[in-house]
């Protein structure tokens, strides 16, 4: 960025899009004090004071924008959990699945609803803050990139009082499933989820796309003896 504020285009990665900040954005994640100050936030009256809430609304803003700009995407994470009937303790932030190919004009949509778009170091997501709240825009799910036939899956389904795509549960346990390694392997999370949904996830696809790792292969063992499949 230019010293006199003016915007610059973000460096290009091999196979990413060409993004540009706003112009109240940085070039790395703003610490959190910083984005609880950045305008768009404070010009939001009757912040909700309660965490899940806030997440619930920021969700609900951001799809509300999503859809009026007609781009292709869903609701993913514990939102997504919480819209097909899961636990309404949310997680930390809101996630969306976009097409890589579609971030650019998704970032464009969400910086003109007034939202702060910037890049992280990791090139597979987005980031957006919204009601204080981080708000990310994936590519990809377990290293896998997000496509058209993920997307079209989609459920359309209400989040309280805003209907939008929500990630299909067979894809929502295989991205979580999947993603498990020697390095994040946080049964606990993943459990409680996998009981909620267990009888709308076709198993046996999760298990295809999973192949034969062994935290995955561990999980699934887990379910078994624990009669969740």
């Amino acid at each position: 960025m230019t010293e006199n504020g003016e915007d610059a285009t973000l460096v290009r990665r091999p196979g990413s899009p060409d993004l540009r900040l706003a112009p109240d954005a940085v070039r790395q994640a703003p610490p959190p004090d910083a984005r609880r100050e950045a305008p768009a936030e404070e010009d939001e009256p009757h912040l909700p004071r309660d965490r899940n809430q806030a997440i619930l609304e920021a969700a609900k803003q951001v799809g509300a924008v999503l859809k009026r700009g007609g781009h292709p995407f869903a609701l993913a994470g514990s939102v997504a959990v919480y819209a097909h009937g899961g636990s309404g303790n949310l997680q930390h932030d809101v996630d969306f699945c976009v097409r890589r190919e579609d971030a650019e004009d998704v970032a464009a949509t969400l910086r003109e609803a007034g939202l702060t778009v910037y890049a992280p170091p990791e090139d597979w997501l987005i980031k957006a803050t919204c009601f204080g709240q981080d708000v990310d825009l994936i590519f990809e799910l377990a290293h896998r990139p997000v496509s058209t036939g993920m997307l079209d899956r989609a459920q359309e389904l209400p989040v309280e009082s805003v209907r939008m795509p929500v990630l299909a549960p067979t894809d929502l346990l295989s991205g979580l499933i999947c993603a498990f390694s020697e390095h994040h392997c946080d049964f606990g999370a993943v459990l409680p989820i996998a009981r909620a949904l267990r009888e709308k996830v076709d198993w046996d696809r999760v298990r295809r796309d999973c192949g034969d790792e062994p935290m995955p292969a561990a999980f699934f063992f887990l379910l078994e003896r624990l009669n969740v499949i």
